[in-house]
């Protein structure tokens, strides 16, 4: 069935001392989906993609995949999953081929079926030419390609990408994406992606989960999670102010129309604003303290816009704020752990 469930979870929690990790979220995967989990760094992504994966254990709640049971069942579970996590796992003294072949051995696949799998897999990332180039010489993109099909050796029903694109250049990042497309589209892995980059949510994902402070805030594609914003009385001004100050910011913030304000550049404001009057009264409260607007835009809103609206913060706000927490605060070492 093309709506069939291939991960389902009820009320998974994880906590660590009296930090909650991972707060008592539901969600479920269908089988073929390019499912997202998006969320600044530390906002429990990681760790949900851990238990799922067999490799932490929940303090509360159930998941399964394909019908087996994470806890009960985990040893199956592990047969039908692939994990790729933020960092790179790979030998670079060894070549490409030789790469993939000691994790094969790992799985005990049978010699002459590795060996066909190694070609296939190398082909599916156009990496043919470069089977006996030790994987240190590769680039970063062609690395993270690697590291990928790693990953797929045991040929899994579900691929787990923690993070795919992190740290990588423009490029390489589009070479990953269009590769992840590929897999989920020839091959129809069921790929459970987290990121807190919104480009990588928007273009790959057919439904996305936010997630924040353990919660997961909204739930749907990217359209409609968009309409939130665009089907509601909300709309998003690009203001360019030549003689922008911080006072005509402040001003525009305590204007009740105005639902949050982010400073673009030295000029430019991005304000989240609610009802009819909205433009006028921003437009009004500038010039009332001689402020010179030199253009205006009326945006379409992203993904980032639509987790500003629901959580009442910036993914990047959420994430320095996380970072502070980890540095400072009373449980520094069981967050690290979860980051």
């Amino acid at each position: 069935m093309e709506n069939e469930s291939i991960i389902e979870v009820q009320n998974l929690t994880k906590t660590f001392g009296k930090f909650t990790a991972v707060d008592n979220i539901s969600f479920t995967v269908k089988k073929g989906e390019v499912f997202g989990l998006l969320g600044p760094n530390g906002a429990g992504k990681s760790t949900t993609l851990r238990m799922l994966s067999t490799l932490a254990r929940p303090t509360k709640g159930t998941a399964t995949i394909g019908g087996y049971d994470i806890v009960k069942h985990d040893t199956e579970v592990r047969k039908l999953i692939g994990i790729v996590s933020e960092k790179m796992i790979m030998y670079n003294r060894l070549t490409a081929k030789e790469n993939l072949w000691f994790f094969g051995s790992l799985f005990n696949i049978p010699k002459d079926v590795l060996t066909k799998r190694v070609d296939e897999l190398l082909e599916l990332v156009q990496l043919t030419k470069w089977k006996n180039a030790q994987v240190g010489t590769f680039s970063t993109g062609m690395r993270q390609r690697m590291n990928v099909v790693r990953a797929l050796l045991n040929m899994p029903r579900v691929l787990f990408l923690d993070e795919p694109t992190l740290g990588l250049d423009p490029q390489s990042s589009v070479e990953i994406r269009e590769f992840i497309k590929k897999l989920n589209r020839e091959n129809g892995t069921t790929v459970v992606i987290t990121t807190h980059m919104m480009v990588d949510a928007d273009l790959l994902c057919d439904r996305i989960a936010i997630v924040d402070q353990g919660k997961i805030v909204a739930l749907d594609t990217s359209a409609n999670l968009k309409k939130i914003i665009s089907g509601a009385d909300t709309k998003i001004l690009n203001l360019n102010i030549a003689n922008l100050t911080s006072e005509l910011i402040e001003t525009i913030r305590k204007l009740h129309c105005t639902d949050s304000v982010t400073q673009e550049n030295s000029t430019t404001l991005k304000i989240l604003v609610h009802g009819d009057e909205a433009f006028d009264s921003v437009i009004d409260a500038i010039r009332k303290k001689n402020g010179k607007i030199s253009s205006m835009e009326n945006l379409q809103p992203t993904l980032e816009d639509v987790f500003l609206h629901i959580t009442g913060h910036q993914v990047r706000d959420s994430a320095d704020q996380k970072i502070q927490n980890e540095k400072h605060g009373p449980f520094a070492q069981q967050q690290r752990r979860i980051r």
